[in-house]
This record gives structure tokens, sequence and C-alpha cells, in this order.
């Protein structure tokens, strides 16, 4: 997987790729959890991300929960793989996605 991290007035951007899984989740957790100070809108941007394990879709579930306190979260560009393990999972109703 790679990650892209971006802080700008107020919101973080986190632009993944290739597999989000069990061996790549917490880098991305990682990654959110140390920028996440003074943010108010978390964007995962999805345009290279090919898949997602359970492990990944808690990363997305543990970015909601956080950001429900302190602002939104956006995910954008999902492919139609993706979009289908969040449908199936219910993350559709729980998830904003662009």
């Amino acid at each position: 997987m790679e990650l892209t991290v971006k802080k700008e007035n107020g919101t973080l951007t986190i632009a993944l790729s290739g597999r989000l899984d069990t061996s790549t989740a917490p880098q991305a957790e990682k990654a959110m959890e140390d920028n996440l100070a003074g943010v108010t809108q978390l964007v995962f941007d999805l345009d290279g991300l090919s898949y997602t394990s359970s492990a990944g879709l808690r990363v997305f579930l543990k970015a909601q929960k956080h950001m429900n306190r302190q602002g939104s979260l956006v995910l954008r560009h999902v492919c139609p793989e993706i979009m289908e393990v969040f449908e199936v999972t219910g993350f559709t109703e729980i998830l904003n996605i662009e």
C-alpha cells in the first residue's frame, strides 16, 4: 500500500493506493492518528485503492467515530469493488461516500 498525507486549513487528506489489509491497516491508522490534531475534515482519497479487508474497514470505522466528535469524514473516489464491500457490510449507511 502507498499512502500520502496532506494537511491544509483544517483538512487532512489521506490518499491510499494498493491494498488495505491486515499488514497495511496499522500504517493507515497511524497516519490518521498522528495528524488529527486541529482537523475538522478528514478525507480518504481511495482513487488507487483496489482492495480492503475487514482490517481496512476497522480503520474507516475508527475514523468515523473519531470525526463524529471533531468534524466530518469523507471517502472519495471509491472503486466499484470496494463500494460493493461497503454496501454488503452496511458501511454505506454510516460513511459519507462521494
